[in-house]
C-alpha cells in the first residue's frame, strides 16, 4: 500500500526586506539530495504542482517564486539573472541549508544555470526545461539596419513609459489572452485549464504587477550568454525539451548546448514550452531515475 503524501506547504521568506513564497513537501533524505524547482516568467510555484505531487515520493521538493512573481512582493528593482541568482544562493544557504539539484523552466532555467555555473558549490545537479538565455554569436554580427534600428528603440522608448506600459500589461494579463498564448505553447490544449489560467492571472492583480513588466523591457538585453556559463560549470546536467515549444527550436537548442556540454543528457518530448506541466507523467520519472543516478554520472 502506498504512503499518502502530504501536500505542500506554502512560507513566506523574508529576502533583502522582501516577501518571497516557497513550499515544500516530502522528507528529507541523507541518502539523495533536496531537489528545488524554478518557474518561467509570469509563472510561479504552482507551476509545479503536478511536479511536487509526483516527486516528493522520492525526494523532498521545493519550489520558490523569484522575486516578482507569484506570490512573492512585486518589487521595483532591476531584475536580472544575477538578481534571481543571488535569490536562489540565499535560499539554499539559508532555509534549505545543503546543496541541491535545482530544476527550472525557461527564465527559471536560466536562473537555475546562472547559479549552478557562477556558485558551484551549491548545486549537485541542474535539469533545465526548455531553458531560456543567450549564445554568443558564432560569428561576428553585422550592425543593424539603422533605420530598423531608429523603429526599434522609438517603440521601446515609447512602451517604457509608465502610461503605454500600463495598458499593454493591462491587455496581456486578461485571462482571454493569458488562455490563448498557453494555448499557442502547449501542444496539449487539455492541459490548459481554467486552474492553470487562474494560477497566471492572479498574482497579476496585485501591487508592482506592472512595474514587473516594465522591468522586462527596462532591463538591458542578455546578461551572461548560455555557453559561457556551461564553460563555467561542473555539476551534471539534464536537459528535457519540449519539442513543440512555438518560443525554441528545441533541436538546435539542444545542439548548442551540447557543444558547449558534452556529457549533458537530453530527452525530447511531444510538449510545448513547459513540459513540466503538459507532460509530469513523462517529466517525473525521467528526473527521479536522474537524480537517483547522479552518483553513476558524476
Amino acid at each position: 500500500m502506498q504512503t499518502a503524501i502530504a501536500p505542500a506547504t506554502g512560507v513566506f521568506w523574508q529576502w533583502r526586506g522582501q516577501d518571497i513564497y516557497y513550499v515544500k513537501a516530502g522528507e528529507s533524505r541523507d541518502d539523495r539530495p533536496p531537489l528545488l524547482l524554478v518557474h518561467g516568467f509570469g509563472a510561479s510555484t504552482d507551476h509545479w504542482k503536478k511536479n511536487m505531487a509526483g516527486l516528493s515520493q522520492e525526494f523532498q521538493v521545493w519550489a520558490i517564486d523569484l522575486l516578482g512573481f507569484g506570490r512573492s512582493t512585486k518589487a521595483d528593482v532591476a531584475y536580472s539573472g544575477d538578481l534571481w541568482r543571488d535569490q536562489l544562493q540565499d535560499f539554499i544557504t539559508e532555509v534549505i541549508g545543503q546543496p541541491v539539484v535545482l530544476a527550472g523552466n525557461s527564465l527559471g532555467g536560466y536562473a537555475s544555470l546562472c547559479l549552478s555555473a557562477q556558485r558551484p558549490q551549491l548545486a549537485k545537479g541542474l535539469i533545465l526545461l526548455n531553458c531560456a538565455g543567450s549564445f554568443s554569436p558564432a560569428t561576428p554580427q553585422p550592425e543593424p539596419n539603422p533605420a530598423r534600428k531608429a523603429v526599434f528603440e522609438a517603440v521601446r522608448s515609447l512602451i517604457l513609459l509608465p502610461l503605454p506600459s500600463w495598458l499593454l500589461f493591462q491587455y496581456v494579463r486578461q485571462k482571454s489572452m493569458i488562455r490563448k498564448t498557453l494555448e499557442r505553447v502547449y501542444l496539449d490544449q487539455r492541459a490548459v485549464t481554467d486552474e492553470l489560467v487562474e494560477d497566471i492571472y492572479r498574482p497579476s492583480c496585485d501591487p508592482g504587477a506592472p512595474t514587473v513588466f516594465a522591468s522586462v523591457f527596462k532591463s538591458p538585453q542578455g546578461g551572461v550568454s548560455n555557453d559561457r556559463l556551461l564553460q563555467q560549470m561542473a555539476c551534471p546536467l539534464l536537459m528535457l525539451w519540449g519539442e513543440g515549444d512555438p518560443w525554441i527550436d528545441a533541436r538546435s537548442r539542444g545542439a548548442m548546448f551540447r557543444q558547449f556540454y558534452p556529457s549533458l543528457t537530453e530527452y525530447y518530448l511531444q510538449a510545448g514550452h513547459c513540459p513540466h506541466d503538459e507532460v509530469p507523467d513523462q517529466v517525473n520519472p525521467l528526473i527521479q531515475d536522474w537524480v537517483l543516478s547522479l552518483d553513476s554520472i558524476s
